[in-house]
C-alpha cells in the first residue's frame, strides 16, 4: 500500500470521527443535555460493542446523576435515535474501515423536537425533546 492511499484512509477516517463527534453533539443539544463528546471520548469509548452501550457506559460513568431521573437504556436510546437520524453510520473502529463510509457531507437538522417513547411509564420527557 502506498503512502497516498494510507493517508487518503487516514482522511476518510478523521472525516467519519467528526460527522459522529457533530451528530452525537447535535443529538445532546437537542436533548438539553449539557455535555459534549471530543474525539478523545470516542476513542475511549470504541472498545465497547454497539453503539447503545458505548452512550451509557459513558452515561454511567461521567453522568451519573441523570439517572436519578432516567435509566442509562432509555437516556442511550434517546440519544441515538436522534444521532442515528443525523448519520446513521456506525463509528469506524479503524482508519481503513472509513473508505467503506458513504463520503456524502450529510446535512444536520437543529432544534427539531421528537418524542420518544419509553419502557418506563411517568418518567418525564428530556429537556428539549
Amino acid at each position: 500500500m502506498d503512502n497516498a492511499h494510507i493517508d487518503g484512509q487516514l482522511a476518510a477516517y478523521e472525516r467519519a470521527i467528526d460527522a459522529q463527534i457533530c451528530a452525537y453533539n447535535t443529538a445532546f443539544a437537542e436533548l438539553g443535555l449539557r455535555f459534549r463528546w471530543d474525539a478523545q471520548t470516542l476513542n475511549t469509548l470504541a472498545s465497547i460493542e454497539g453503539e447503545k452501550a458505548r452512550i451509557s457506559a459513558y452515561i454511567e460513568s461521567h453522568q451519573p446523576h441523570l439517572l436519578n431521573a432516567y435509566s442509562a437504556g432509555f437516556l442511550s436510546e434517546a440519544i441515538l435515535a436522534i444521532k442515528t437520524a443525523h448519520i446513521p453510520d456506525v463509528l469506524p473502529t479503524r482508519p481503513g474501515a472509513a473508505a467503506e463510509a458513504p463520503a456524502t457531507p450529510r446535512v444536520y437538522r437543529k432544534f427539531a423536537r421528537t418524542s420518544y417513547p419509553t419502557d418506563e411509564p411517568g418518567l418525564p420527557a428530556l429537556a428539549g425533546a
